[in-house]
């Protein structure tokens, strides 16, 4: 008997990136030493402990025995709109504010909100493959725009003007960038938001990893400053990596009144309501852990320095963007394809990595290492399991 037909959509849209990888290592022997697992973005270091003893506490409350309010708890709301308006020099408010089940899932409930089928969602690339993901399960078209090495891979709002075409619906952004580490300069964001406005395009800027930027990088835009931003901004932001809270699944869309109204429908169908638990930790959180993720920038500021330290040195691979979270770095010439090396990374020197190729096209020669998940000692090792490669 044949089986009825499954979503094209669906079918059409690539294999998850970490299990491919996270495969290729279970035929690794040991032979250098402890698998190193540089593919999925996780902080390398443990939850706050008065905010781990918060969560337990939600995890017992009663309240997990009832549905929520489905855009989340408004003191977790209030709350994140003002640690904005406190980093941006913002207004916006907790009616502005949605807290979702994860980033992932604001990005996918956005494009749900933005976009009809066929359209254009122009990302930058190398891209989240996520994202990219999300795009072609929605039935829209990635529109990618390329992004060179030779310019920190920051994207050029001039070449997304060329590319845009009457279908593009949206342009998204992240900066910190997943999978480069680039940090886009403020001036380069403010000229895709006018082109978006030229354009009649909403601009997505997904902002996950802002809270490893230094003092001396915020704000990192203007949009904010902008009265009309509601009229054509979307700001996603993730609890994930900045409280060490990713299987909470905990993160929050900021847009303005004309989204909100048809975001209550997707929120009420897609999550019902966010994980009520870590909402009342988290209120916390936003407000009394400032100097505990401070902290936090410095131990990833110093894996950063370690990591360029050490890989820098190698004559044959080269760094080409490095920061927050993240190295992309490009494989030797004389190498085959990134596809072949990283699986013989994971396979033979037990260093587990992302292939290029999983954030788009024309990036067959690149791998990207998220140091931040692992300690010092590792990512001083990372260099001799390159080398291993042979």
């Amino acid at each position: 008997m044949t089986s009825p037909p499954l979503s094209p959509r669906i079918r059409a849209t690539f294999a998850a990136p970490i299990p491919t990888a996270k495969a290729w290592a279970n035929r690794y022997d040991g032979r250098s030493g402890p698998t190193i697992d540089l593919t999925q973005a996780v902080p390398g270091y443990p939850t706050h402990p008065d905010l781990a003893a918060k969560l337990a506490e939600g995890a017992e409350s009663p309240i997990q025995a009832r549905y929520g309010t489905i855009d989340g708890d408004e003191s977790l709301r209030a709350a994140l709109a003002g640690d904005i308006n406190r980093v941006y020099g913002a207004d916006i408010g907790a009616a502005d504010v949605a807290i979702t089940a994860g980033a992932n899932l604001a990005f996918t409930m956005a494009l749900t909100v933005l976009c009809g089928v066929g359209d254009q969602v122009m990302l930058p690339v190398p891209w989240y493959f996520n994202n990219a993901m999300a795009v072609t399960m929605q039935g829209l078209e990635v529109l990618p725009l390329p992004c060179r090495a030779e310019d920190g891979f920051v994207p050029d709002p001039d070449v997304a003007a060329a590319l845009m075409t009457p279908r593009t619906r949206a342009l998204v952004l992240i900066s910190p960038n997943n999978p480069t580490g680039a940090v886009y300069p403020p001036a380069v964001i403010a000229r895709f938001a006018k082109l978006c406005r030229e354009r009649g395009v909403w601009l997505i800027v997904d902002e996950s990893y802002r809270d490893f930027l230094p003092e001396s990088a915020l704000p990192p835009h203007t949009l904010f400053q902008d009265p009309a931003w509601r009229d054509g901004m979307i700001h996603l932001y993730s609890f994930s990596k900045a409280y060490c809270v990713a299987g909470h699944r905990t993160g929050a869309m900021v847009c303005g009144p004309a989204v909100r109204t048809e975001l209550n429908k997707v929120l009420d169908t897609m999550q019902i309501c966010p994980p009520r638990g870590p909402l009342p930790g988290l209120t916390w959180a936003v407000d009394n852990l400032h100097e505990w993720k401070a902290g936090n920038r410095a131990i990833i500021a110093e894996r950063a320095r370690v990591f360029r330290e050490g890989v820098g040195q190698l004559q044959d691979w080269k760094i080409d963007a490095l920061g927050t979270y993240f190295a992309y770095i490009r494989i030797p010439e004389n190498a085959s394809d990134a596809m072949a090396v990283g699986e013989k990374l994971a396979a033979e020197c037990g260093l587990l990595s992302l292939v290029g190729p999983f954030f788009g096209p024309g990036q067959d020669r690149h791998l990207r290492l998220a140091f931040a998940n692992v300690g010092l000692e590792a990512i001083a090792a990372v260099p001799d399991r390159l080398r291993a490669l042979g």
